[in-house]
């Protein structure tokens, strides 16, 4: 009695995960959508394999499926994990900043929710009960995501972009898109081959209908082409079956029409064709109309394998580490990223390539790509297997389902950079299709009780107690760090300094990462600035010693946050940002700092002009004009039209005499950017010889005035 209570607990778990992750966020801690979705998973997960434990403690029974794509499973994580040992830095590389898709965290939560759906959801009624709640569940995602193209603002739940109208709950907006597409295919296949009532056609056929809605509002070419080759073969498969009576055991899975044409396939491989082959023409009809557009910034497939060429020279095995790829493209992206084509894409952070399969390639190395193939291999074949065991048995409508849309969501996420949704689903339905396929087989299944066998007992018993263990510690280990986060945002949203203060304190407490600790930094910047705002005869013996400890967090925190992660160019950005702004409150030898800091920065980021920029402005600071002139140009050399660039250079030229180079540096300036007024009335300073009343661009940094106060240096100083 009580193993089947335990069993239905676990059952609920797993199964709320499934149905509740397109749509489930957390916006009473502020935090984002993708968290709170990594939340839903571990509690989950963490419950369903808790109450899963119990069962077995109860009945003295497993029972485990034998199945090759788990087993594939079981390499992925074996290489993620190897790479994560074996680089340095593996906090980052084992969980991120909070559970990060690429880490190896997340990839073990991922397939062991795949295990425990293959475990759990293994008979052909559970998963159907899954594969109604996943169609629920796109209803609601739909239904909420088309409402909101109309009222966005009404419809913001405080976590969404209230003016944006492509901010939805699942990520990115062509992630929308697929999933619109895995909804229409998921109907489509209901329609097609399942004993449905009129009542649930309509509803799917009204699923497909608004699914395609929003296929078309996002344009996605690779939604187009998957749902139309889906649909293709789902056309010519019926239009097969339908030639020939079916088998009674056939006969008993789905109920189909005589000489039945599939013409909802039909005419959702004519759309897709249409919107496919017609780009923009067509397929921008309605953005355009509903005024929405994709702005994402992905990298494509080529630069993102030559990134990949570049770090496997020197880790050819294992890779710079898992969730490091942003590591990677810092150092090796290249040098025509910083072409005008590309907007601000060779200022950006990058996280991830152009899917999941070149990504690994970089992050996990030769190990990673063949443990990801040995896995996707060994699910090909085995959903293959099964269609040529139908073919002589009799088809099994449920294991077809769960194999065709987990390809699908498979082949999403390997060319495109999907968020956890796609990757989890994708994950759940091949672990449904595994459990499914394993129940089906002659030999299948791992079964075996140990109530009655002491040595098994005993392992089983060790098994079960450990898992309750590890389940629970990392259930409490998320919540910690679910909280330091919503310390972190509040820290953000602070309206005051010591508020900001104590947030960032108790955030740091409870888990510490460089994004951290460059925050703790930054507020304590302010804290120092709003100080130093007053005049020397107003500051108090307590103003001045609180001055100087604010003056130690401020570089003790970015110098904490490179010890944490020294690969991180950010990290050394920050400090030499930090450098700069107590250069302009009076910090003796703070430029020096800055130099440094940057130089850390350009060794991890060669080929970001911007870096190459500030090391000029701080080198002009120095007064060490021909260092100033050199990185200025070393800028240009990276991205000839950095406007900020040839002003720094014409600053510099005006500084040294030389106002005809000035005028040239500024003119060049202007053509780049010609309805720029600033520009525009400096150009026209220099010409008439009057450039000391011209507008300064922000880069061109003044030195500090000598009425700032003057703080005593001990911090600035210190070894980076």
């Amino acid at each position: 009695m009580r193993s089947n209570i335990f069993g239905k607990l676990s059952f609920l778990s797993l199964f709320l995960v499934v149905v509740l992750l397109p749509f489930f966020f957390l916006p009473f801690v502020n935090i984002s959508v993708g968290v709170g979705k990594g939340a839903l998973l571990v509690f989950g997960l963490s419950f369903s394999i808790i109450f899963w434990s119990l069962a077995r403690f109860f009945d003295g029974k497993i029972v485990l499926p034998r199945s090759l794509p788990l087993l594939g499973g079981g390499a992925v994580v074996l290489a993620v994990f190897l790479s994560a040992v074996l680089v340095k830095n593996s906090e980052v590389s084992f969980f991120g900043v909070m559970f990060d898709i690429g880490s190896f965290w997340f990839i073990f939560a991922g397939f062991l929710f795949m295990l425990m759906c293959a475990v759990i959801f293994r008979d052909q009624k559970s998963a159907r009960v899954v594969l109604f709640g996943a169609i629920l569940s796109s209803i609601v995602v739909l239904f909420f995501q088309t409402a909101h193209l109309f009222f966005p603002e009404k419809l913001s739940l405080g976590v969404l972009d209230p003016v944006l109208k492509t901010s939805n709950i699942l990520g990115s907006w062509n992630e929308l898109g697929l999933f619109a597409g895995f909804s229409a295919l998921m109907s489509l296949l209901m329609v097609e081959f399942f004993l449905t009532t009129r009542m649930e056609k309509w509803i799917l056929r009204s699923l497909i209908i608004l699914s395609m809605f929003l296929i078309a509002a996002v344009n996605f070419p690779l939604v187009w082409i998957l749902l139309g080759i889906s649909a293709l073969i789902i056309f010519v498969y019926k239009i097969s079956i339908s030639a020939k009576e079916a088998g009674a055991e056939e006969a008993g899975h789905a109920k189909r029409e005589k000489d039945h044409f599939p013409a909802l396939s039909f005419a959702i491989i004519m759309i897709s064709l249409l919107f496919f082959m017609s780009g923009q023409f067509v397929g921008g009809i309605l953005p355009r109309s509903l005024g929405v557009t994709d702005s994402e910034a992905n990298l494509s497939f080529g630069v993102t394998m030559g990134v990949a060429k570049s770090v496997l020279k020197d880790n050819f095995l294992f890779g710079i580490g898992p969730n490091k790829f942003g590591e990677a493209w810092a150092m090796h992206k290249p040098v025509a990223v910083n072409a005008p084509i590309n907007g601000n894409l060779w200022n950006l952070s990058v996280s991830s390539g152009s899917g999941l399969l070149p990504t690994i390639v970089s992050t996990t190395g030769y190990a990673g790509i063949l443990a990801w193939l040995l896995f996707f291999g060994l699910f090909i074949f085995s959903g293959v297997k099964s269609i040529f065991s139908s073919i002589k048995n009799g088809v099994n409508w449920e294991t077809m389902a769960f194999f065709v849309l987990s390809l699908y969501l498979f082949i999403s996420s390997f060319f495109y950079p999907t968020g956890p949704v796609t990757f989890l689903l994708a994950l759940a339905f091949a672990g449904v299709f595994a459990g499914l396929s394993a129940s089906n087989s002659h030999n299948g299944e791992i079964s075996f009780s140990f109530l009655n066998d002491h040595r098994k007992s005993f392992f089983s018993m060790l098994f079960i107690v450990l898992a309750i263990i590890l389940s629970s510690a990392a259930l409490f280990t998320y919540i910690g760090r679910l909280a330091s986060l919503s310390h972190f945002r509040e820290a953000l949203l602070a309206p005051t300094i010591p508020e900001a203060v104590t947030s960032i304190n108790k955030a740091l407490s409870l888990y510490q990462n460089d994004l951290y600790l460059r925050t703790y930094a930054q507020i304590y910047l302010v804290k120092l600035g709003s100080i130093a705002q007053k005049k020397e005869a107003e500051l108090s013996e307590e103003d001045k010693k609180d001055l100087q400890a604010s003056l130690d967090q401020v570089v003790t925190g970015a110098q904490s946050a490179i010890a944490y992660n020294p690969k991180n160019y950010i990290n050394f950005q920050t400090l030499g940002s930090l450098y700069e702004n107590l250069a302009a409150i009076g910090v003796k030898d703070a430029y020096a700092g800055a130099v440094e800091a940057y130089k850390g920065a350009a060794v991890l980021n060669p080929n970001n002009p911007g870096i190459k920029l500030s090391l000029a402005i701080a080198y002009n600071a120095l007064k060490k004009a021909d260092e100033a002139e050199n990185y200025a140009k070393e800028a240009l050399n990276l991205k000839p039209d950095y406007i900020d660039a040839w002003i720094v250079l014409s600053q510099l030229a005006r500084s040294a005499g030389k106002n005809a180079d000035a005028l040239s540096y500024a003119q060049t300036a202007l053509s780049i950017a010609p309805l720029d007024e600033n520009l525009k009335k400096y150009v026209d300073a220099m010409k008439s010889g009057d450039s000391s009343n011209a507008a300064v661009p922000p880069t061109s940094s003044a030195l500090p005035s000598d009425s700032t106060p003057k703080i005593k240096d001990t911090s600035a100083k210190k070894k980076q």
